[in-house]
This record gives structure tokens, sequence and C-alpha cells, in this order.
């Protein structure tokens, strides 16, 4: 019999929204592949700010099973398939959206990755962020031509992208964050005008700037930010919440900074729509959209932006990084995508 294959990930064992009080570093074994699966060795993995949601259990029902697996995408290299599966595949640099990608390998069904040109790190954003930004903007946002789009934490991993997506499609783009760098690096990137909102008002900005409200709304802050984004709505306008993520770490998870009797008739009195973006209730969009985003990486009208290292230039390099990365996320100093490198060369598994 052969000798068990062993490697190192992730896992929740106890829930709570402190990820470093939650999370450990465990030994696992490689289980036989199903005849439809492959598996990867990872590479890289984003940070996203809904992983404090995920080891807190908030999307595992009403009595999670610990441990947990967290992580929830990645990039890798294909190095096993199953017997269904085509050994062409085998060497092949693929993506995935997948609980447990704070791992050094992971098994998959073959139908779940979605192919790369390369393993490159640039690719990461795509994944997670770049796809909320795309499906969401398309299907919810209905953007066009000329439309004026406020994006919130513009600078971020996913917003970073939405406002490159809606400069595509044509639309007079409209950013917040939070430090002049991160205006600068916005400007780079097209945004029409920036709002830091460390200096500025952002309500106060919007109504003397925008005194007919604001088309379609990319939102993921929460509280007051949410409630300026709510009384600029254009007639007919709408707003895509993709999260909230100044109540994250709250013990409920929940928003309460609003009634919902004043959000449903600013809605009403101005025939605007809300609606809630769950990247993971769309499946059968990711591929057909993240070969467009790659697509416009490849033709140069798409940049993505990763964030390695933390504020002191310390690498983010193997599975006990990420609770540096998480950390530094939340510290708001990030800008672009958050990534960690889940191999390092002193701590590699070799199967």
């Amino acid at each position: 019999m052969a000798a068990a294959r062993s490697f190192r990930k992730i896992v929740a064992s106890s829930l709570s929204t402190d990820f470093r009080k939650a999370c450990e570093i465990v030994t696992s074994t490689v289980k036989p592949l199903t005849s439809s699966e492959v598996l990867i060795k990872t590479k890289y993995a984003g940070i996203n700010a809904t992983d404090i949601n995920f080891s807190a259990g908030r999307y595992s029902g009403a009595n999670p099973k610990l441990p947990l697996d967290v992580g929830l995408e990645g990039i890798g290299e294909v190095v096993e398939v199953g017997n269904d599966v085509s050994k062409e595949m085998i060497g092949k640099p693929v993506g995935y959206i997948s609980p447990g990608s704070f791992s050094e390998y992971i098994s998959l069904p073959a139908k779940s990755c979605m192919f790369l040109p390369t393993d490159s790190p640039e690719y990461i954003p795509l994944l997670i962020s770049g796809l909320t930004a795309s499906i969401s903007l398309e299907q919810l946002g209905r953007i066009t031509a000329g439309e004026k789009v406020l994006v919130t934490a513009a600078a971020g991993g996913t917003g970073h992208i939405a406002v490159q997506v809606a400069k595509a499609a044509g639309c007079h783009v409209i950013g917040t964050c939070s430090s002049e760098e991160k205006c600068k690096l916005l400007k780079s990137l097209g945004c029409d005008h920036v709002i830091n909102y460390k200096e500025e008002n952002l309500s106060s900005v919007l109504k003397e700037t925008y005194p007919e409200g604001i088309d379609v709304i990319y939102e993921s802050v929460g509280g007051a930010t949410f409630e300026a984004c709510l009384n600029r709505m254009a007639p007919k306008s709408r707003m895509i919440v993709i999260g909230f993520i100044t109540s994250y770490d709250s013990p409920s998870g929940i928003d309460r900074h609003h009634r919902n009797a004043t959000l449903m008739t600013k809605l009403l009195m101005k025939s605007a729509s809300m609606c809630g973006f769950y990247l993971f209730n769309h499946p059968n969009d990711f591929k057909p959209h993240l070969k467009k985003l790659v697509t416009l990486m490849g033709e140069s009208k798409l940049k993505t932006l990763i964030d390695t290292a933390d504020s002191n230039g310390k690498q983010f390099i193997g599975l006990e990084s990420a609770f540096d990365a998480v950390d530094y996320l939340y510290s708001r100093q990030s800008k672009g995508k958050v990534i960690i490198q889940t191999q390092s060369s002193s701590t590699t598994s070799k199967l």
C-alpha cells in the first residue's frame, strides 16, 4: 500500500470573525481522486474581506461542522487527474473558486477549473473580485455609456476592477478611497472623479457635484457610506450591494444603521432599485466573464493590481502569511487585491 501523501492547509477549528483566533494550520492527506476530479498544486490564493465571515461559519448553515476549510480562491497547476479527465489537463494553469483554497494542494471537480494563460498572480484579481464586478455591473447594474457610476472602496480588490469595467463601457466613474496615494492610483486607472472620504465629506461632495444623482452605485462598505450613496440615487438608478465590510467584524455581522421603512421610502420615491449580489449564486457565468476579463487584460484595456506585502514590506509567502494578510486587508492600507503565495521553499509539501 502506498504511503499517505501529506500537505498543509488552514482550517477554522472554532468560529470567530477573529481569523487568528478561529484558524490554524493543519496537516492533511491527499484522498484518492474520483473519476471526475483533478489535484491542483496551489501557487497563489486571494484574500477577501469575507474570509472572516467564512471563519465565523456564516456561510455554513445553522450548525457548522468543524473544522471548516477556509480560503475562497486560488491559482495553481493541475498535477493529477481522475480516470474520466483528459490527461492533457496535467500541467495546465487554472484558477478556481472553492472553499479550502488556503492549502498547498486542493482536489476539485475538473469542470470547476477555469483555464488561464499562465499561473501569474496578476490573474487572481479576476476571480472573485473581477467576476463580482463584471457579472453584477452587466446583469444588475445594466451599465450603459454616459451613465454616472459610483464605486465605493474603489482602490480595493473588486473596486479597482469595477472602475475599469465601467470605464470600458463608456461610463463617467466616481471612486471613493482613503488616501492621496490611492487617489493617484485611481486616476491612473481612468477614474473621472476621486473622493478621499478622509479629507472630504462624501455626502456633501456628491450632492454638490452630482445634483441630479448617480445612475449606478457599486457599494461594498455599508454604514454611513451606504447612507450617503442611498441619498444620491438618481431616478431609475440601480444600487448593487456586494458587501458591507464595516459590519463584518461585529458579533452579528449585520449593519443596523438603517431602518427598513426609510430605505424603502427612498427607493420608492425614485423608482430606484437595490440588488444584493452574491457571486456564488452565478456559477454558470464564471467562465464566460473570466474569458472576457482575460481578453481585456490581453488587449491592455484592464490592469489588475496586486498587493503582496504588508506596509513594512514583509512578503506574504507561505500559508502562515494568510493571518498577516487578513489583518493587512482590514487595516485599509492595501491597494488592489491582497494575495499570498501558498508555497514557500522551506515548507512546501512534496507529494
